[in-house]
């Protein structure tokens, strides 16, 4: 059986970061939380952008955008996930007013990106888990910057990303066949427009329901292979 070392050791990037960064946002002040959220949000911005410029086809994005919104909207999915992440908030008996957007926030954040796909199917594969030995150093970084102002919602995000990345590792044999470069581009361009509305969000812009584009993922993967 396929252990996903990458996907664990990335989990385990992200409690260490978020713990650093909760013991950092209890010394410095405000104003300084103010410009690291501020810097992480134009940083979010550039690499939302950054992936988003592989589209085979920007109309491929802009529908399965809007199909996503439609569908997402729907369902009551920022509803649904904003009540999951109040009952984890729950479970852990914690104070942190901040605690369900910390952990929605990071988890889309660490989760929607080209580096944690490729690099779960690689290792599914048989391949080397560098790519996400990689992203572990990444998310370090990031998660500690969102812990120290979001607090221990964003420590939580490793439980999403290692179901998500331990999950494509796993079922990387069952995957791989079907998934085409195409496939993979429109799927990363996507998740690229929704890594750029987060950050817009951080940055304090009009407010972008992005749980609820969550589906559009869905539909670039259909439309890549119609498509492609």
């Amino acid at each position: 059986m396929i252990v996903p070392v990458g996907a664990l050791v990335n989990a385990g990037a992200v409690v260490v970061g978020g713990g650093l960064g909760l013991a950092a946002g209890r010394i410095i002040g405000q104003d300084l939380r103010d410009s690291v959220f501020q810097v992480l949000g134009l940083c979010t911005v550039l690499i939302g952008l950054k992936m988003a410029w592989v589209a085979p086809e920007v109309m491929v994005v802009i529908i399965s955008c809007v199909l996503g919104a439609l569908t997402g909207q729907a369902l009551g999915l920022a509803g649904r996930l904003a009540r999951a992440g109040d009952a984890v908030k729950k479970m852990c008996r914690s104070g942190n007013e901040k605690f369900t957007d910390g952990l929605v926030t990071t988890s889309l954040i660490i989760c929607v990106g080209a580096m944690g796909l490729v690099g779960s199917l690689e290792e599914g594969l048989g391949g080397s888990p560098s790519i996400l030995y990689a992203k572990s150093i990444l998310d370090f970084f990031a998660v500690a910057m969102l812990a120290s102002v979001y607090g221990s919602g964003a420590v939580f995000s490793a439980g999403p990303l290692l179901i998500y990345q331990g999950g494509l590792t796993l079922a990387a044999g069952l995957l791989q066949p079907y998934l085409t470069k195409n496939i993979e581009n429109s799927l990363v361009a996507t998740g690229g427009l929704l890594v750029m509305a987060i950050g817009c969000n951080l940055l304090g812009l009009k407010r972008i329901t992005v749980e609820n584009l969550l589906p559009a993922l869905v539909y670039a993967v259909v439309i890549g292979a119609l498509t492609g």
